[in-house]
């Protein structure tokens, strides 16, 4: 979503501190931000109202742009509530690119400790707030599609819908992947069993646990769908003597996948092809030929 978009967003609410003299008695923004933390912030919290707390040095600065946000924030507390202001333009954030808030964000997750307002803290917010303030807002509409876009895309899966999104996100470029992934090329976590693990070791170990939960042996057919650069299907071939056809829906990724399992000799046992999992054969014991 763009900038303008948010600012767009927020400008369905009420931004603007009120005029002196018509504010509702009742507790401020930075009223509500002391009840609820449970120690001296790590940054700065200006309210729409114009209430201020935490240090005037701080390195970043929370604004909290309408109500409709501070009841983000008092309904989902945590990542949920301040993710869905944030991109509701209800928050904004001074001292990172708006592209780049996360150093923020982590200041505010690590150093940051919520607590639950006393019994009388809690009444005085109530009867300031109302029971308005304190209902959950909808989720921003990024949250979830329109129904009738959801109905134009279609509610289930489709070999077009599938393929398409499976190509924007793969096809990209080989070279790229290698450079994030490394050796292995594998996209799904890792198993570090000691710290001192390499990423390749983690990776292996990885695999190696999804053999064992599967109790791989050798003879045994393994249909691997989704298989990214075909790293559980290389393994499994070379390590368990397993047959094993791999299926994926982007033509990168099978082609790479071909191209190691031919470099490793293990084109009697492994085979990656560019195929719907839909199409998948119910048996790897016939070759068919590849559309890769």
């Amino acid at each position: 979503m763009s900038l303008t978009d948010r600012e767009q967003g927020a400008a369905s609410e009420p931004s603007t501190p009120p005029q002196a003299g018509s504010r509702r008695p009742g507790p401020t923004v930075a009223d509500v931000v002391r009840a609820v933390t449970a120690r001296a912030l790590p940054i700065r919290v200006i309210g729409y109202d114009g209430s201020v707390v935490g240090p005037a040095d701080a390195g970043y600065t929370l604004t909290i742009r309408t109500e409709r946000g501070l009841s983000y924030l008092l309904t989902a507390p945590g990542d949920l509530g301040m993710a869905r202001a944030y991109v509701s333009g209800d928050l904004a954030l001074d001292g990172v690119h708006p592209g780049d808030p996360y150093e923020a964000f982590r200041v505010l997750q690590d150093q940051l400790r919520l607590r639950l307002p006393s019994l009388s803290e809690g009444l005085a917010l109530v009867r300031g707030l109302g029971w308005d303030r304190l209902k959950p807002p909808p989720p921003p509409p990024q949250e979830a599609a329109p129904r009738w876009r959801r109905v134009m895309n279609g509610l289930r899966h489709s070999r077009t819908r599938d393929s398409s999104a499976i190509s924007h996100h793969y096809d990209v470029s080989n070279a790229f992947y290698e450079k994030v992934l490394g050796p292995s090329m594998t996209y799904t976590c890792a198993v570090f069993r000691s710290p001192d693990d390499t990423l390749e070791q983690a990776q292996a170990a990885k695999y190696d646990l999804v053999a064992g939960k599967l109790a791989l042996k050798p003879g045994m057919r393994l249909l691997d769908v989704g298989c990214g650069w075909g790293g559980m299907v290389r393994h499994a071939a070379r390590e368990y003597g397993v047959k094993a056809l791999g299926v994926t829906l982007s033509r990168e990724q099978a082609q790479w996948a071909q191209a190691a399992i031919e470099r490793e000799g293990l084109g009697e046992l492994a085979e990656v092809r560019h195929m719907d999992y839909r199409d998948a054969p119910a048996s790897t014991s016939t070759r068919f030929p590849r559309s890769g």
